[in-house]
């Protein structure tokens, strides 16, 4: 369309085709500082901050990128003047597309290191939340120890360094704040590990004590880290998004968001600052997040690992055409049922057959169009956090681990590099150039993969796990991964 509208502050009154902010911009503070803005945040936390917004609150986001690769985000929201749309796609076929307001302003770190540090040391700003992904804490999953060594990291730790990482930014901030007796802003992580909050708290403080004690005191004695569990399907932007919003709305965004309808936010009440009523707009602020995430983690999100490796050796690019599959739906199912529902705390007011169910539905909606290489991804993050603990448990209970081990088996055949056709697989990991040698190697010595403690602790000794694991690592070579499930399912 050759007369789109340009989104921006000044065109928001000639938007007529999709919802746009009711509230008056300019009266908005930032007091939310977030560092890791991308899709999720944009359709999740974002989102929640705008109905706030809309609501009556004045309190606003100031987007905060830390890496180089960041300024792709600050060259599409710093013109738009943080505004952006979001798509909203129901399985029906519905369409709701609105702008939203809430981040009121982008800075790069890397451009101004010393803005960034102004923000987050500023009176107003009560809450410094993240989603840096599950790897940007940098601790050993298997460990837990922070990495005093990463390069970035060990830069940060030199005397008066200018800060280049998250662990530099928010402690040198703390230090300000403690400096100039400004209260403590609240840590929010919004990434999805189990014990988010707990993470954080362990990640930052081992930063802090390295390069400075009684700042580390500090910190401990005056941050709060809440845990919180989020929720929100949300694929990369396909390409075709930007000129779909154009032809529905007459909006020209440069980078809109799409997500499911579903969502969710479980959010500990334990602030170290001021906070916005978040339960008025549909957060579930709660004493313990922890029933809430393992439930999330263990069903969806392993669910997610459970489809995706079986997915891509079918021949499945989107995941719900992997989610219409009679034999992955039947692993979903039996997985949910028989090996992680029995790991999980006790749920008031949830009712798990209903949330398993629509779990399907989710994964099914053809219109989010996710991707199973999206799933596939980042697996080394992903593996260990989801689906090793339920393996754990279970081998800890006596309890049956044939299907979770199956999915470990789809994983070490997909991170071969090469699908049943001996067509390339591209595996983005951050652990690639280790994990293809292993699972190649895992063909001469069957147990190489699962070997990794780093990953997998110690089920390569545990036989429990390791007979069903072979079993379904052989068959997949052998049969391919529609007899394997036929195999793991007892057809």
């Amino acid at each position: 369309m050759s007369d789109a509208i340009a989104l921006n502050s000044g065109t928001l009154s000639d938007i007529t085709r999709a919802d746009v902010p009711s509230y008056d911009r300019a009266a908005v503070r930032t007091r939310i500082a977030h560092i890791g803005v991308g899709g999720f945040h944009r359709s999740h936390e974002a989102m929640y901050v705008d109905r706030l917004l809309a609501a009556g609150s004045d309190w606003g986001i100031c987007g905060i990128g830390i890496r180089p690769a960041d300024a792709a985000m600050r060259d599409a929201l710093v013109p738009q003047d943080g505004l952006y749309t979001l798509t909203l796609k129901h399985p029906d076929g519905d369409v709701q597309t609105s702008v939203i307001g809430s981040i009121v302003d982008f800075l790069l770190a890397p451009d101004d290191p010393d803005a960034v540090l102004d923000v987050l040391s500023h009176p107003d700003t009560a809450i410094v939340s993240l989603t840096v992904t599950e790897g940007g804490y940098n601790f050993s999953p298997a460990t837990g120890e922070f990495d005093l060594t990463q390069p970035d990291v060990a830069h940060d730790l030199e005397p008066d360094a200018v800060p280049t990482t998250v662990f530099g930014f928010v402690t040198s901030a703390l230090r300000r704040r403690r400096d100039r007796g400004i209260a403590s802003f609240t840590v929010v992580s919004c990434d999805n590990i189990a014990g988010n909050g707990d993470v954080a708290r362990e990640t930052f403080g081992a930063f802090a004590r390295a390069q400075d004690p009684e700042l580390a005191q500090w910190i401990a004695d005056n941050t709060a880290f809440p845990n919180s569990m989020v929720d929100r399907i949300t694929p990369a932007t396909p390409l075709e998004l930007r000129a779909e919003v154009r032809e529905r709305t007459g909006v020209d965004d440069r980078w809109p968001v799409v997500a499911e309808p579903f969502t969710q936010w479980v959010l500990e009440d334990s602030f170290s600052s001021p906070r916005p009523p978040f339960e008025d707009v549909g957060v579930q602020v709660v004493a313990d997040v922890t029933p809430y995430e393992l439930m999330k983690l263990r069903l969806l999100n392993a669910g997610h690992q459970s489809l995706c490796y079986f997915g891509h050796l079918l021949g499945y690019r989107y995941v719900h055409d992997a989610a219409a599959d009679a034999d992955i739906a039947e692993l979903l199912r039996r997985y949910w049922d028989s090996e992680a529902r029995p790991t999980l705390m006790p749920l008031e007011g949830i009712d798990l057959d209903e949330y398993t169910a629509t779990l399907l539905d989710r994964f099914g909606n053809p219109a989010i169009a996710d991707t199973v290489a999206r799933l596939c991804q980042d697996s080394s993050d992903r593996i260990p956090k989801w689906l090793v603990p339920v393996i754990r448990e279970r081998l800890d209970a006596d309890g049956d681990v044939s299907l979770a081990a199956a999915v470990v088996a789809s994983w070490t055949r997909y991170a071969e590099g090469t699908d049943e056709a001996g067509a390339p697989i591209d595996v983005v990991d951050p652990l690639a150039a280790t994990l293809t040698p292993l699972a190649l190697r895992s063909r001469s010595e069957p147990l190489a993969f699962v070997r990794e403690r780093s990953l997998f602790g110690d089920l390569a000794d545990r036989e429990e796990f390791t007979a069903p694991y072979l079993a379904a690592l052989e068959s997949l070579r052998k049969d391919g991964a529609r007899r394997t499930l036929s195999l793991v399912l007892g057809h």
